[in-house]
């Protein structure tokens, strides 16, 4: 026990060394799931551009594949810390009514194709995909992979409650041919739990990620946050212990975004409850040590992998993507979002679908497309989103004449020994990868030009 401490004590004590970093760099950032990032929109997508965009990008595209994601927003109760557009319920008749909307959006996709759709990834994310049933979940699959052909090499993956994930569930989807599914954990500690209102215990997680390897699943993956209120060095490093013997292909591990202007729930505790600065940057640290330790790499941001993942071998090639849905192993450029909420990714224009869900449904009632903003990329926007990309994929990217230009920006990544500049690379050093955000901001043109005045964007420690 009292190893165990010094230990703790230990990595506490050397990443006060970095303290200075942390503290000079610790700002508002975007996370660069896309660029421009949403606040940066133009919004002047109208339904006929959107079509036009469609039409266009599915006549390039379609030959190589392409991503649909889906969202189902219903929960049964509300976890504080979450900032994903949910809608709590436990009234279960709202399923079929929300899956026919899902299908008739999906048909005015389908009236704007000119040939038969090639999917190659498919992710149903919420809120809580299995909050719906296992037979509900199968009739909205069935349909829309029955207007479709599915691609050789496809990756179909969903995203499930360990209280809620039945055995019916994991087999239903894994005969539609589903093998990955991800785990929402965030952290075992009772006194954690109960502030964010997630509850799981151990013993539950183990059994239903047991049984999805049983049934055929090849890569799990955990989600876990640091950053949670009352989190501390002990409790991490006791969440992370318990995981990693369970040996998910992939962890995701995501800095908590405290954001209560926007997510009203996070005011159930404080900023003084939640672990700030060194302190929160050292849970990282402990953390990343213990993945590394368990035969994890690091992978792009946030996330970690086994050897054998396809993750970890996309990062190893240089072909690993990122999107709407996060890191992934699949660079479609052509990812359309069903669903409240959606995001849409043609590559030269975003879409994001109606947030409430009585207001989606009506529109896709009425037969429109239920998008209210958007933004087309410019040739300028294109380059720049090609910059991060390569950041947040790849850790390097090529030195070009935006950054020549703007070159004071980069000083002190490179004088603090986070950036080096090589065989005409940028590549970000192992230090840089705790400042990736930090880094792909000094390429965000737009947010340059208008740097926000209020609280936009979570902070990057």
């Amino acid at each position: 026990m009292i190893l165990s401490i010094c230990n703790y004590l230990f990595d506490y004590l050397i990443y006060l060394l970095k303290m200075d970093l942390v503290s000079k760099y610790n700002i508002q950032a975007p996370r660069y799931t896309s660029y421009p990032t949403v606040p940066y929109w133009d919004n002047l997508m109208t339904e006929e551009r959107w079509i036009s965009h469609i039409k266009q990008a599915f006549k390039l595209y379609n030959k190589d594949g392409i991503s649909l994601y889906i969202h189902l927003p219903y929960c049964e109760s509300l976890c504080t810390y979450c900032a994903c557009n949910t809608r709590i319920t436990v009234n279960h008749k709202v399923e079929i009514p929300y899956i026919e909307s899902l299908l008739k959006e999906w048909k005015l996709y389908l009236n704007q194709f000119n040939e038969k759709p090639l999917i190659k990834e498919i992710h149903l994310g919420g809120g809580t995909p299995t909050f719906f049933s296992p037979e509900n979940v199968s009739y909205l699959l069935t349909s829309i992979i029955g207007t479709a052909d599915i691609a050789e090499e496809y990756d179909f993956s969903f995203e499930g409650h360990p209280n809620n994930t039945t055995s019916s569930h994991l087999k239903v989807l894994f005969d539609l041919g589903f093998k990955r599914v991800s785990f929402g954990i965030q952290d075992f500690d009772e006194k954690v739990q109960d502030t964010i209102n997630r509850y799981q215990t151990f013993e539950e997680v183990k059994n239903v990620i047991q049984e999805a390897r049983l049934i055929g699943y090849t890569s799990i993956n955990v989600d876990l946050v640091y950053g949670l209120p009352f989190q501390t060095l002990e409790t991490i490093h006791d969440t992370i212990t318990k995981i990693c013997s369970l040996k998910p292909e992939r962890i995701a591990f995501y800095s908590y975004a405290h954001v209560p202007w926007l997510k009203p729930g996070q005011r159930k505790y404080s900023e003084i409850d939640l672990p700030a600065d060194a302190y929160k940057r050292s849970l990282y640290e402990t953390g990343k040590k213990l993945f590394m330790k368990a035969n994890y790499s690091d992978i792009g941001m946030d996330h970690f992998a086994l050897p054998n993942d396809a993750l970890f071998e996309a990062f190893k090639e240089g072909i690993l993507h990122r999107n709407f849905m996060g890191y992934t192993t699949n660079t479609t450029k052509l990812l359309i979002g069903l669903g409240c909420s959606s995001i849409s990714d043609t590559w030269d224009a975003f879409a994001q679908n109606i947030k409430t869900v009585e207001e989606y449904q009506k529109v896709v009632n009425e037969g429109r497309f239920p998008i209210f903003k958007g933004h087309s990329l410019t040739k300028d926007d294109l380059a720049i989103r090609q910059h991060i990309l390569d950041l947040m994929c790849k850790h390097e990217t090529p030195i070009s004449v935006y950054f020549i230009k703007n070159k004071n920006r980069f000083i002190d990544f490179i004088n603090d020994d986070l950036l080096e500049l090589k065989n005409d690379k940028i590549i970000i050093k192992e230090n840089g990868k705790l400042f990736l955000r930090n880094i792909c901001l000094a390429f965000d043109k737009r947010y340059w030009k208008n740097v926000p005045k209020n609280s936009t964007f979570s902070t990057t420690a």
